[in-house]
């Protein structure tokens, strides 16, 4: 894995405005480190750039892994993943009323909360808890 540098590390988090930039779970209710993910994997030819990185939480990141492509429910072909370089998280997703499950409202969207399995039942509870508390979800995105 390439040696990513602080000062892309900083320009990345400032970009995702330090949440997760495919579930928007924000480091501050995370638990843990956010941490980069190249959109694009290594394995693949992905390079450590700023249009190649994304911050993701270590729930999205892991399951990611080096997918680049995923399979829209609905249409049953095979999408790229949403890229937060490239795309608006507001064309792809939308939550529901509770704010606590994501929606996909365009293949790109559909493919990437299963991939990324971003409607896990544990992720769900987690959500209400910090909606109730005001922390959920991220206002300034």
């Amino acid at each position: 894995m390439a040696y990513i540098p602080q000062t892309l590390r900083r320009q990345v988090a400032a970009c995702a405005q330090d949440c997760c930039e495919y579930c928007h779970t924000c480091a501050k209710v995370n638990g843990g480190p956010l941490v980069i993910d190249h959109i694009q994997p290594e394995s693949k030819g992905g390079t450590t750039i700023l249009e190649n990185l994304a911050l993701a939480c270590s729930r999205c990141n892991t399951h990611k892994a080096a997918l680049t492509h995923y399979l829209d429910p609905f249409t049953c072909q095979q999408v790229t993943l949403f890229n937060p370089r490239l795309q608006n998280w507001s064309e792809h997703f939308r939550w529901d009323d509770t704010y606590t499950k994501i929606i996909g409202v365009t293949p790109h969207g559909r493919a990437t909360i299963l991939a990324l399995n971003m409607n896990d039942p544990a992720i769900i509870v987690a959500r209400t808890v910090w909606a109730s508390g005001g922390w959920h979800p991220p206002h300034h995105l």
